[in-house]
């Protein structure tokens, strides 16, 4: 009874941690500059729309959603089109070559991405992808393929390899048992793997800023920042632009949710 009253607790506490800022947001978004600087953590005494209207009628926030759909679509599909080949090619690889393989993405999974931040720039300078939506995609590719040869990997280990061996006696090459067979039953693994990938990039802050230097390139995290100054902040404005922001990701949260949590389990149960 004791343990069982602990992991309640336990659960409402993380739910708090969870929701409380989540709150703060929504409220503040409800809020105009002076309600919040007359009271920054209660409920808005008024409800206030014009931080809505100002963000979509003075600031260009489709053509930012634009470039953060463009980017994140670009880079989870491309990324999950090599990473399937990549921890495809592991597993059907000899045991020594393949495990050599994946201690290398292993190794490329714990090194920090703010190591290579002076390369990076420096090679897409060379090559004139500075600025440029496809050389963002192009970084942020590279940057999470360790992470998803990773799960990818991990998760097509668990495929029984007598299905695949079905397929070689059945004629198909290599590609034919990519194709027909492993990729069809790596779906849920596919679509675990794209809701994480989906998020990481949404909200990446780090490459646009160092890779995105006008307006029309920029992404929706880094237009946020724009109400963000030296001195001052408009933090009702910012909070309206996270809000907004949010919103594509927990929508697609919960059109993924299935797949997520069915990959998970299918990961857990069979490795």
């Amino acid at each position: 009874m004791l343990l069982k009253l602990l992991k309640w607790l336990l659960l409402i506490g993380f739910a708090l941690v969870v929701l409380i800022p989540l709150m703060l947001v929504v409220f503040t978004a409800f809020k105009s500059t002076p309600q919040f600087y007359a009271n920054p953590i209660g409920f808005p005494t008024k409800l206030f729309t014009g931080n809505f209207r100002t963000l979509f009628e003075e600031q260009p926030i489709w053509r930012y959603a634009r470039n953060s759909v463009l980017v994140t679509v670009s880079t989870v599909f491309f990324e999950l089109l090599l990473a399937s080949m990549i921890a495809y090619g592991i597993i059907r690889s000899g045991r020594v070559f393949g495990k050599g393989m994946y201690a290398l993405f292993a190794v490329g999974l714990m090194i920090p991405s703010q190591v290579s931040i002076i390369p990076i720039y420096s090679l897409l300078h060379k090559l004139g992808w500075t600025n440029s939506i496809a050389g963002l995609v192009a970084v942020t590719v590279s940057v999470l393929m360790p992470l998803s040869v990773f799960m990818l990997g991990g998760f097509m280990r668990t495929l029984p390899k007598e299905i695949m061996e079905a397929g070689s006696i059945d004629g198909l090459g290599e590609w034919g048992i990519l194709l027909r067979i492993a990729l069809p039953l790596s779906a849920p693994y596919l679509a675990a793997t794209s809701a994480f990938l989906f998020v990481i990039v949404w909200n990446d802050l780090l490459f646009p800023m160092l890779l995105v230097n006008t307006k029309e390139k920029m992404t929706l995290p880094i237009a946020m920042l724009q109400f963000r100054g030296e001195f001052v902040a408009n933090y009702p404005m910012l909070m309206t632009g996270v809000l907004v922001t949010s919103i594509p990701m927990i929508v697609l949260y919960v059109f993924l949710q299935r797949f997520f949590i069915s990959g998970a389990l299918a990961g857990s149960l069979k490795g």
